[in-house]
């Protein structure tokens, strides 16, 4: 199978309009098989251990059937990067129109944070906020924003902290602490795990937060979130319209979904190869196919795309190659 994925690859360079995770461009891999198209996009620093479970996605995505799906349109939230400014934050606001629902990166520093959270709610005021914090608080800093935003705000403003602190001991000691209805989600306590079904989530979270490259695949992460029985929520990972369409079929195969996903990303970019439209807050559920003129236009140079068919071969050698054969796929 290593030599149809390569022969079969594209490898795209897409620009993006804010500087989201300190990057300004997003280096995908494509690979068209018999059942579509799949991403490979782990970022530039992960090793190829921790790529492993995107090369799976990707297979999986490019070789199997789609699953079932029990919706037809997937609610989507705002995602406001960790930018600074009124008229900066209302311009990033505009790119998803009808979203009720917007996560803020946060974490860095807590009086931005707030200048942040006020300008959206001021720009929104009657959507909910979400704030992702990528594990950067401790448990004294966690405590410190959450009873700071409740002496500010309603208390049904704060839909969810998404990782307010790194480890799932610290989440425990958090929500032990913690007098205030708040809600945790977790990700990468999850994405991050050695197994992420050989982990104990109860007392530390309230929430999944499913990133189906990250996780191995749809079949992995639909078993991850039964297997845990936690409401989930889908989100992407800067991935291009291939893999964002991938994570809406995700989201749409979950047997019960609460909350808008964090699929909207594509807006970040500056650049895309299709086109996911945002309509009232949602996304249909579809094939995505990428466009033969984009591919041309965002075309890698054929040095990057060496790099990344070496990449791709690491990662097989190490651990993708066990998994499919395990699975039975063919190409």
């Amino acid at each position: 199978m290593l030599d149809q994925i390569l022969n079969n690859l594209r490898v795209i360079s897409l620009p993006t309009k804010t500087d989201f995770r300190g990057i300004n461009t997003r280096e995908v891999a494509l690979i068209e098989g018999p059942s579509g198209w799949g991403e490979f996009s782990p970022f530039l620093e992960y090793d190829e251990y921790e790529s492993v479970p995107w090369l799976v996605s990707a297979i999986e995505s490019a070789t199997q059937p789609k699953p079932p799906v029990f919706r037809k349109v997937i609610p989507i939230n705002a995602t406001l990067p960790a930018i600074n400014g009124r008229e900066a934050i209302a311009d990033v606001l505009s790119w998803y129109p009808g979203a009720s629902v917007i996560k803020i990166k946060a974490g860095k520093d807590l009086k931005e944070d707030f200048a942040r959270i006020a300008h959206a709610h001021e720009i929104a005021p009657d959507a909910k906020i979400r704030l992702d914090v990528n594990g950067l608080w401790n448990v004294e800093e966690a405590l410190e924003f959450i009873y700071a935003f409740y002496d500010e705000y309603d208390e049904e403003l704060l839909e969810y902290i998404e990782q307010p602190c790194r480890s799932l001991e610290e989440l425990r000691e958090l929500k032990e602490a913690c007098m205030m209805p708040v809600l945790i989600a977790g990700d990468e306590v999850i994405r991050k795990a050695e197994d992420p079904f050989d982990i104990d989530l109860e007392e530390a979270i309230d929430i999944l937060m499913l990133k189906v490259a990250p996780l191995g695949g749809v079949q992995r992460s639909l078993a991850i979130a039964e297997h845990h029985g936690l409401p989930a929520v889908v989100s992407s990972a800067l991935d291009s319209a291939v893999g964002v369409g991938y994570g809406i079929r995700l989201a749409a195969a979950l047997p019960k979904l609460d909350f808008a996903c964090g699929l909207g990303t594509g807006q970040l970019l500056a650049a895309d190869v299709a086109n996911l439209p945002i309509e009232n807050g949602v996304i249909k559920v579809g094939d995505v196919t990428p466009s033969e003129v984009s591919m041309i236009e965002y075309e890698a140079s054929a040095e990057r795309t060496q790099w990344w068919q070496d990449r791709i071969r690491k990662t097989w050698k190490v651990g993708a190659s066990e998994i499919i054969t395990e699975m039975g796929w063919h190409w």
